[in-house]
């Protein structure tokens, strides 16, 4: 018998296709900023419109040069005391070959950076709904810049990158319900119990001015979710990834479906805004739990997610804080749900071993989510506290009172969302010329 010959492992290949499939996911998961920049904006009153579109779409700039410079060598470089990484050569995405490949992977360095960038970008984003009507463009850009830097990239790290703490413990994120959608709502919460509330909160009614637009965004949040999830496994070669854009459908269908039943039990009524609540707060549930539970256990998670959330957005009437768009009640509690819910749903059977309670497997693994959970909640509230703290000891955090009133689109940026001047009927060719000496400001106030 010939002797045996030991072959080393073959070494990862470029895949033309898994590149091909991230480079999708990432614009998927970019086109949802705009999206919920439709969502939070459809919920405002008519003179915040522009405000809420901004405080998304103005993330996509900071964030992207800041991810270039430095953001992406904190959060995924060699780490530095399972807190943060660094990495010189990624400083200004430098001396990164086009076809060096992510370690262990089959899709370039470059791809993988730019599909976290795309989280980076979304995350400061989400809290933006907790503090509509209120916040100065100025200070809100310089905030997600300080907090981006000093709260999200270290949090990644903890989480995705090799040699963080949360990830050397064992927690499981498979998409950002820790990273992203804890975080978010932490900070949401953390800040606004710094700035107040606004104007006329519980006396005046702040009802959504635009459902469409509501349901708009929703939709395409639906949309990019599945770049967001599926994408999070980095290919698709194992079945993982589809397991996972199977179960976020699954579990944003039953959380939709739970929210309208307790809506209706609760309040009478089925509305449109509890159907596109329902469904993002699905989304988030199932984002950090969709690669390790079956699909039977993602209707669990959406549905428990559902009803919670429905639950949660309550609370702010009773313990006085205001959330404006509900960033709390549906990231920030659906985040919480369904990173536990891995304790008592991991099958086992989808991105490792791991079983939670309901499968044999104890307790173990919720314990280790706990961990996760509270350390980023924890972390994220007080440091995003204090960033907003010394930004209105500085240079103020919020408009005038004058100005919240009469509309912070008009204030900040001295349009409106819509325009009615024509709306008498009159023609375009008899319209009167501004006087020459009027800057566009005044024209348009």
């Amino acid at each position: 018998m010939a002797p045996a010959i030991t072959l080393a492992a073959e070494a990862p290949k470029l895949s033309a296709a898994n590149t091909g499939f991230m480079l999708i996911c990432s614009a998927l998961v970019l086109i949802m900023t705009p999206g919920l920049a439709f969502f939070y904006g459809g919920m405002v009153r008519v003179k915040s419109t522009l405000n809420m579109l901004m405080m998304s779409f103005i993330s996509m700039g900071i964030i992207t040069i800041l991810w270039v410079l430095y953001g992406f060598s904190l959060a995924f470089g060699t780490d530095k005391g399972s807190f943060i990484g660094w990495t010189s050569d990624w400083v200004g995405l430098s001396n990164i070959g086009l076809t060096e490949l992510w370690d262990g992977y089959t899709i370039p360095v470059f791809v993988f950076m730019v599909f976290q960038l795309m989280f980076a970008i979304i995350t400061p984003a989400l809290i933006s709904g907790a503090l509509a009507d209120r916040v100065k463009f100025t200070a809100w850009s310089l905030f997600i810049a300080l907090w981006a830097t000093v709260v999200y990239f270290p949090v990644a790290h903890w989480v995705w990158g090799a040699g963080g703490w949360a990830f050397e413990l064992g927690v499981i994120d498979f998409a950002g319900g820790t990273a992203v959608h804890i975080n978010a709502g932490a900070a949401a919460l953390g800040v606004i119990l710094v700035i107040g509330k606004r104007v006329g909160f519980k006396k005046d009614p702040m009802r959504p001015h635009s459902l469409p637009l509501v349901m708009l965004g929703s939709g395409l949040l639906w949309f990019g979710w599945f770049g967001f999830n599926a994408g999070s496994w980095l290919g698709n070669d194992d079945g993982v990834g589809a397991l996972m854009f199977v179960n976020t459908q699954i579990a944003t269908a039953a959380a939709m479906l739970a929210w309208l039943i307790y809506e209706k039990i609760r309040h009478g009524a089925f509305t449109t805004l509890g159907a596109a609540s329902g469904a993002v707060a699905g989304l988030v549930a199932i984002t950090p739990s969709g690669g390790a539970v079956s699909p039977l256990g993602a209707i669990a998670v959406g549905a428990i997610a559902g009803v919670l959330c429905a639950m949660a957005v309550g609370l702010k009437y009773k313990f006085g804080y205001d959330d404006s768009l509900d960033v709390v009640g549906v990231h920030l509690v659906g985040g919480v749900i369904g990173s536990l819910l891995i304790g008592f749903f991991a099958s086992g059977k989808g991105q490792s071993t791991v079983e939670g309670l309901f499968y044999g497997g104890g307790l173990t693994q919720f314990w280790k989510q706990c961990a996760g959970v509270f350390a980023v909640l924890g972390y994220s509230l007080v440091v995003s506290a204090i960033l907003a703290f010394l930004i209105d000891k500085t240079m103020g955090m919020r408009v005038s009172e004058d100005e919240e009133i009469a509309g912070i689109d008009q204030a900040e940026h001295a349009e409106t969302a819509y325009d009615f001047s024509g709306a008498g009927g009159g023609s375009a060719r008899t319209a009167v010329p501004a006087p020459a000496d009027t800057d566009a400001k005044k024209v348009d106030a």
